[in-house]
């Protein structure tokens, strides 16, 4: 018996090793909800909703459900309709907890497997784009099962953050890795 419990530990190591956690945890595509309203706040059926990241175009008609494939970089939402002007949304991407979970238990090979397939990263999960406007939608707003409404952003305040954003994850990594050295350290005593 505690042979094979070394076994399937080995096993899962190994795997860990050569795979990344959020590559075996995340689907490399996320599911998006995508719901339209006028600014007069009125639903609008119908509309095709079209996202772009540099994987990919991924397209829905609201109120449906998107699939773009997770990327570190920003999906941008484009919804039109006949008779409406277009709406336009930024969808911040944000690392979800499977690649700081690399850096502690897996290693850097995990976390870079992960970022380099995507899957270390999401979107917000529910997002109301409103026609004819321009809004941003970050995931670090998110709540599960409840829309988010998105803000005005214009190109220097989406600029700020993306820059807190960067912060935010470098941050995040050097702890992650201090809590990982400071394991190993306790380890070896």
């Amino acid at each position: 018996m505690q042979v094979s419990r070394l076994s399937i530990v080995a096993a899962l190591t190994l795997q860990t090793l050569l795979t990344g956690c959020a590559t075996i945890t995340k689907d490399a595509n996320q599911a998006v909800r995508i719901e339209t309203y006028s600014k007069s706040n009125v639903a609008v059926t119908g509309a095709k909703c079209v996202g772009k990241n540099e994987r990919g175009e991924f397209s829905t008609d609201s109120s449906g459900v998107m699939r773009p494939h997770r990327s570190g970089e920003n999906l941008l939402v484009t919804c039109s309709k006949d008779g409406e002007e277009p709406g336009v949304g930024t969808l911040i991407s944000r690392a979800n907890g499977g690649m700081f979970g690399n850096i502690l238990f897996g290693g850097g090979i995990g976390a870079i497997i992960d970022h380099n397939k995507g899957t270390a990263y999401s979107y917000p999960d529910w997002v109301r784009v409103i026609m004819g406007d321009n809004l941003v939608y970050d995931r670090k707003n998110n709540k599960d099962n409840e829309m988010m409404l998105g803000q005005s952003a214009s190109p220097e305040e989406l600029k700020k953050i993306e820059v807190a954003k960067a912060a935010e994850e470098k941050a995040a990594l050097e702890k992650a890795t201090q809590e990982k050295a400071a394991k190993e350290a306790k380890n070896t005593q």
